[in-house]
């Protein structure tokens, strides 16, 4: 580190954007065009991003797309993506687009429940007072619905009290589970909020002292399940079913490519939840934790052929989203993007979002199944290099099919073609 320069900076957090971004340039050496582009906020309002965030010093795009096709429940939908990777909306676009036999994909939800752990500690019998909170669960439950009368009003509220022993590194404790109906919100706030308040109530209970109160993101009990039909002909026939069938059988059996399975399901659901601005950190925990509940890493989606020869594929995961609260309200292209998508409930939500991350889902298995997933992502690679190497207009797209049809798709290349391409179009004009 040069002399002079440190990353200790009292009340950073208090400093303005302006101040804060003069701090990290002089630091980083950043040049005035560098600068420039950590000051384009886009659409997002500078101050509705310092207040969402600490020590902002700019914003970030990604791009916003729509895919189409997609009939869920009998329902049309366009749906909202924010993401980096190439062919992911395509992807599910064309997907989609053989779904929409029979009503399209169906959905399926387990009702907006979530869990709070309250975390007891220092128990001789963790076992008889595991029961002792059990009888007191009423009470419990009261305690809890007293912090959030709104939401009890609008049919939500702690729904139930569960209890478990739990074997740690040192020694047993009771980990007290309160079962929370959010309704329309993720719930985070509304769940450690009642997991503090009923804490001092489980300590004078159980005579232990309450550690941990906090959320869940393995939200078993908010699960989404979703499931389709294809028909062998709208996808090359059966030969292309079995493809399909045993890449998935791939995933049951390696845990290596279960993760990669599962990977392509993300790519769906997370685009979806960025786009709506769900916190698709826990979406994500969630989904592993839950791929691998059955003490192995697993694919959370199947795919089988049925009696007729088609395939039917189904997925399930722990979906716990929101429309209301959080950066869904704030940001307002979150707004925007749950008003193109038309959900009415964090319910339609999950249940849209299920269906986008099995129809990514069978998307990716085609492609692997028949032609392999690389020629398409290569091809959009190819397009990302061109445009990096300063191509435009149709320029773009020679330069695109000289290294598809070469195989020689590299950033190098790319500038080589530009530059080549560009001097003849210039002697051309001439």
């Amino acid at each position: 580190m040069s002399e002079g320069r440190t990353s200790r900076i009292p009340e950073f957090y208090k400093k303005s954007i302006d101040e804060r971004l003069k701090i990290v340039a002089e630091f980083a050496g950043l040049t005035e065009e560098e600068v420039k582009l950590l000051r384009n906020f886009g659409n997002l309002d500078p101050k509705i991003a310092d207040s969402m965030i600490e020590n902002v010093i700019g914003a970030m795009s990604y791009p916003f797309a729509v895919a189409v096709n997609f009939l869920i429940n009998g329902k049309d939908y366009l749906v909202p993506m924010v993401i980096e990777e190439a062919s992911v909306v395509a992807a599910a676009s064309n997907a989609a687009r053989v779904m929409r036999r029979d009503g399209g994909i169906k959905s399926i939800t387990t009702g907006p429940l979530m869990i709070g752990q309250v975390q007891v500690v220092g128990l001789k019998d963790p076992w008889y007072k595991r029961m002792l909170v059990l009888e007191h669960k009423d009470e419990i439950l009261q305690r809890a619905n007293e912090v959030d009368p709104v939401l009890v009003k609008f049919g939500g509220g702690a729904r139930d009290v569960e209890a478990r022993v739990v074997e740690g590194p040192h020694g047993p404790m009771l980990v007290v589970h309160l079962i929370v109906d959010v309704r329309d919100a993720m719930g985070a706030n509304a769940v450690n909020t009642m997991a503090e308040r009923v804490a001092p109530l489980i300590e004078r209970i159980t005579g232990g002292r309450v550690l941990l109160r906090i959320i869940s993101n393995l939200a078993d009990k908010r699960l989404v399940r979703s499931y389709v039909k294809v028909y062998k002909e709208d996808i090359g026939g059966e030969e292309v079913v079995d493809g399909i069938v045993n890449a998935w059988a791939f995933a049951a059996a390696d845990p290596y490519r279960a993760a990669t399975h599962n990977k392509g399901i993300m790519n769906g659901v997370i685009a979806v939840a960025l786009a709506t601005a769900q916190d698709h950190r826990a979406i994500e925990a969630g989904a592993h934790a839950y791929a691998a509940r059955n003490g192995r890493y697993e694919p959370l989606s199947r795919w089988e052929k049925d009696a007729d020869g088609n395939l039917v594929g189904s997925l399930e995961m722990p979906m716990a989203v929101g429309i209301i609260g959080g950066a869904t309200k704030v940001h307002p292209v979150a707004r925007v993007a749950l008003k193109i998508l038309g959900v009415k409930t964090a319910t339609e939500l999950a249940e849209v979002m299920g269906a986008v991350g099995l129809a990514q889902n069978f998307a990716a298995l085609r492609a692997l199944a028949t032609e392999g997933i690389q020629r398409g992502h290569m091809r959009l690679h190819a397009r990302n290099l061109a445009i990096m190497a300063g191509a435009t207009g149709d320029l773009i797209d020679k330069v695109v099919e000289i290294m598809v049809s070469e195989n020689k798709i590299n950033f190098a290349y790319a500038q080589e073609l530009v530059a080549k391409l560009s001097k003849e179009g210039e002697a051309d004009r001439k």
